[in-house]
């Protein structure tokens, strides 16, 4: 039965808190630290996401740590005194150390509780992608798959979600090593904009530049022609840092094309944001493929 397991995440996937607690799913926390100061990163109830990009665009350069052994293991343990077994989706493993950590605190609580199961999914996604494949996996918990049947689902659809993102602020790219200063200069003085994908070892990979961002906004959703299965998408997600206004414009260019059932629009969380910088818009739906398509 459903009732016998609990579904969990990360901050990674960047759900509303109170998705999370609609739904009784709960989220383990990675750690930011920001100008001297560590926090954990809960989905905005200590630091605000306003408050976390005003930083970032004033210069601040945000680190992430993963979550360590004893974290996992403080959250899962209790779960599994309870008499349930957990299945737990992670922030993609080529993005951070977390999920492995999560692997192996399970190979832990599987020698100290053998009679219960943890399942650690690498999502291979992150953000509102992660949150989207946590979304669609709830849902069929709540029709009653059990944790065998959803975890199959959940590793074998988690392919299927499509990330297609684009970048803001080439500076932030640069002061974290991502771009060179040169390439940051220039491109920040022409208006270049990246566009990413997420590929299929989970990890971001740049498929073209724009200039402008209204550019590199409309070619966002043209890009969704490349992997969408119908013009019926279901439940997409769209996220943000910073820029709700550019985010509800984006869905609506998704809606003069496709049709779909809802669509969730968030914040990028500060784990994300501390490495992408403020600016940035994703979209994320359930397609064909991954791979880029030019």
């Amino acid at each position: 039965m459903s009732g016998n397991y609990v579904l969990m995440t990360d901050v990674g996937s960047d759900l509303p808190a109170s998705y999370y607690e609609e739904h009784k799913i709960p989220f383990v926390s990675l750690t930011v630290t920001m100008d001297g100061r560590s926090f954990k990163d809960d989905v905005g109830q200590t630091v605000p996401y306003s408050e976390f990009y005003e930083k970032v665009r004033g210069g601040s350069m945000p680190t992430t740590a993963m979550i360590n052994i004893g974290e996992y293991a403080d959250i899962m343990e209790p779960i599994l005194q309870e008499g349930k077994d957990i299945l737990y989706i992670a922030l993609s493993s080529a993005l951070s150390g977390s999920c492995a950590n999560a692997v192996m605190t399970a190979g832990e609580l599987a020698e100290k509780y053998p009679d219960r199961k943890v399942f650690v999914i690498d999502s291979l996604c992150a953000s509102l992608g992660q949150g989207l494949l946590v979304h669609e996996a709830r849902k069929r918990r709540d029709e009653g798959y059990d944790i065998e049947k959803l975890r199959a689902w959940v590793e074998g659809n988690k392919m299927d979600i499509s990330h297609l993102i684009f970048v803001e602020d080439l500076m932030h790219l640069c002061r974290g090593g991502r771009v060179s200063k040169a390439s940051a200069v220039i491109g920040s003085l022409i208006g270049i904009k990246p566009e990413l994908i997420m590929n299929t070892e989970g990890k971001l990979q740049v498929v073209s530049k724009h200039r402008g961002r209204q550019g590199a906004m409309k070619h966002l959703v043209e890009r969704m022609a490349a992997s969408v299965k119908s013009d019926d998408l279901g439940d997409i997600m769209v996220c943000h840092s910073d820029c709700q206004a550019d985010a509800e414009a984006v869905r609506d260019m998704i809606a003069a094309k496709y049709k779909f059932d809802s669509c969730l629009i968030n914040y990028i969380g500060c784990t994300i944001g501390a490495h992408t910088g403020a600016g940035i818009i994703a979209v994320f739906f359930f397609g064909k493929t991954r791979t880029p398509v030019e």
